[in-house]
């Protein structure tokens, strides 16, 4: 039977994992700012909860059609992703429950956006999946949340600024964790467990894991720029005039970011150097949290990688399905900077941030806005198809959405 073509299709975005933590917010965000005319539908494993969700978001929403589907049971999948034009899921960890559902969108030219931070996952996703998708014209978007967003548009439009402003490309680019509050759920420790697990055991994925490149589309035309710690001592960086310490995602944003350069043909620059850290400007009492931070940092990092001590966190630790409560979710926020400098010396810093937490209220958000706009902004998204990143599945529309909605994107 031929595909259904995605402009025949019921759906506009289908929703999967619509009950989880973030699901259930994700939903909520829809629900509150998807236009009328917009064919939502909500997808997970039991009916009876997606009616559960359902009927929390009122409105409109109460009339939004619940389809089950089931990572194993491969035909629920592969009919869901037929039936939409985008589908965004929050369903991880990914790299257990994720390839079968970036298959059925690849072959079936139906968009795609998710909230991973699983490296493995997505070298898995692009070796297996990016010819497939550009063949079948599906973008296929990771990374749509906290993960990877804020540094993806950040660096790009940074680029974009020493391009029109200068006609230079950037040779230096490092994001600033300026402050961010919020919490954490049990679905990011599940999903930092289990890679960790798989690291542990494997050399092989330990090995791609620390390769700055890991994700390229060709590593063998990567400029060598010499070693670049994604995790470094704190120290005191005089380019930027503050103390730094290592900021716990950058393992996983760095590569994204290069990725998108790399797709780009390095437009943001051949010989770029792109590093994340979390800055601390006080003269006086950086120094002292710059190590508080790297000290916490490191030994998290080898507490989760050693078998029994990762068991004492487990027991301590949210489990799957909880998550910061509501009053932590608005009051949380998120600032980041990034300070690039182009190859002829000019200086460029570009600043993403938002109110609510980072990883579920404004994660929420920027998940919800990916999926609204690979499903109706058309002509406004890249010219492209495959296995793609924020910034160059989405690009310039993303960064409109997320300004209509209170977000500081702008160039300085």
């Amino acid at each position: 039977m031929p595909t259904p073509d995605p402009a025949d299709r019921p759906y506009d975005v289908v929703l999967f994992g619509a009950t989880g933590f973030v699901g259930r917010l994700t939903a909520r965000h829809l629900a509150a700012h998807a236009d009328d005319s917009t064919r939502i539908a909500l997808a997970g494993r039991s009916s009876s909860r997606l009616e559960e969700v359902r009927a929390e978001l009122g409105g409109a929403a109460a009339d939004w059609p619940l389809i089950v589907a089931d990572v194993n049971e491969p035909d629920t999948i592969v009919a869901l992703a037929e039936q939409t034009r985008v589908v965004a899921t929050t369903v991880g960890p990914y790299a257990r429950w994720g390839l079968p559902l970036v298959e059925a969108c690849a072959g079936a030219g139906t968009h795609y956006a998710d909230l991973t931070g699983e490296v493995l996952f997505v070298r898995d996703s692009i070796d297996r999946f990016h010819d497939v998708a550009a063949a079948s014209g599906a973008r296929i978007v990771h990374s749509c949340g906290f993960d990877s967003v804020p540094s993806d548009l950040a660096v790009m439009v940074a680029a974009r600024e020493a391009d029109t402003r200068h006609g230079d490309p950037l040779a230096e680019a490092t994001l600033v964790v300026v402050s961010a509050k919020g919490g954490v759920s049990g679905g990011t420790i599940d999903s930092i467990r289990n890679q960790v697990a798989v690291m542990a055991a494997d050399p092989a994925k330990r090995s791609i894991g620390a390769d700055p490149y890991a994700l390229s589309p060709d590593r063998s035309s990567e400029a060598d720029l010499g070693p670049q710690r994604d995790v470094g001592p704190p120290r005191y960086d005089r380019r930027l005039g503050m103390w730094v310490a290592p900021f716990v995602m950058a393992p996983y944003n760095t590569r994204i970011v290069r990725r998108s350069n790399a797709l780009l043909d390095h437009a943001y620059g051949r010989r770029m150097r792109y590093s994340e850290v979390i800055g601390f400007d006080s003269p006086i009492t950086g120094p002292f949290l710059a190590t508080g931070v790297t000290a916490g940092t490191v030994a998290g990092a080898a507490a989760m990688a050693f078998g029994p001590t990762r068991k004492l966190l487990d027991r301590v630790l949210p489990s799957p399905g909880e998550g910061p409560n509501s009053k932590t979710r608005s009051n949380g926020h998120f600032h980041v900077d990034v300070h690039a400098t182009t190859a002829g010396g000019r200086n460029v810093v570009a600043t993403v941030a938002a109110d609510g937490d980072p990883g579920y209220a404004a994660t929420a958000v920027m998940l919800g806005q990916s999926a609204l706009a690979l499903a109706l902004d058309g002509e406004a998204l890249p010219d492209a198809a495959g296995v793609l990143t924020p910034a160059t599945g989405i690009g310039e529309a993303l960064v409109d959405r997320l300004v209509a909605r209170d977000f500081d994107i702008s160039v300085r």
